[in-house]
């Protein structure tokens, strides 16, 4: 699963990165991003014809939920069921997203308590997850925008922290994953299940980091400094 993460690389970069006209406005760097929180997201304006940023929140409230209470145990999709389950077949074929992160953390059971690891690119380069996102209109008109993570089997390098990572899709894989930004044909949705693969070996660097990052209300770039044994 993914349950924490980090995005700290700059609004230019992001807007480079994921091929946004203009960098995102008014973002601080975040080292300790919990469920239920806002996040940015990656999607396409279908009236503007480009990419936009937005601020959702983290947990994905279907469309026809009574109310919103249910966001927090909607943080993570099984890519290899989102195309079936109730509440994301219908965020899968009409609102992909993607996700951008700096890096995200793990816990690995250790010594009868839980080390945390912080996992993030070699390169240094943003890391994008595939996302799904949905619009929820309350009763009184209220309305909220939410999003969820798509997961998939670990590498073996994140294997032995845990059995699931986050899908972390290749630069070149963005387009065929936002698609449009409409619904897209059975046979369209059947060829994005290639690109829920683990991430390549290789690419990834991870490392243990202080407990102080256990606690969603910390912050900080402590969050994601070496743990030296």
């Amino acid at each position: 699963m993914c349950g924490r993460f980090a995005l700290y690389a700059t609004p230019e970069k992001l807007a480079e990165h994921f091929g946004l006209a203009e960098p995102p406005a008014q973002l601080a760097p975040r080292y300790n991003i919990a469920p239920t929180q806002p996040v940015g997201i990656v999607r396409f304006d279908p009236q503007h014809q480009r990419r936009e940023w937005a601020l959702v929140l983290w947990g994905l409230i279907p469309s026809w939920s009574k109310e919103p209470a249910m966001a927090a145990r909607m943080i993570n999709a099984r890519a290899e069921t989102v195309a079936e389950k109730p509440s994301f077949r219908t965020a899968f074929r009409r609102r992909r997203c993607l996700i951008p992160a700096s890096g995200f953390y793990e816990w690995m059971k250790r010594n009868g308590g839980k080390q945390p690891y912080y996992i993030t690119s070699r390169d240094g380069t943003p890391l994008g997850f595939a996302g799904l996102w949905e619009r929820w209109i309350g009763p009184e008109g209220e309305e909220i925008e939410s999003c969820t993570i798509l997961t998939t089997d670990a590498n073996e390098e994140v294997a032995r922290l845990h059995n699931r990572m986050p899908v972390i899709l290749a630069p070149e894989d963005y387009a065929t994953w936002l698609g449009d930004g409409q619904e897209a044909a059975p046979a369209y949705l059947a060829q994005l299940k290639h690109l829920f693969r683990p991430f390549p070996v290789g690419r990834l660097k991870l490392y243990p980091v202080s407990p102080y990052v256990n606690d969603p209300r910390n912050e900080g770039v402590a969050c994601i400094e070496e743990r030296k044994a």
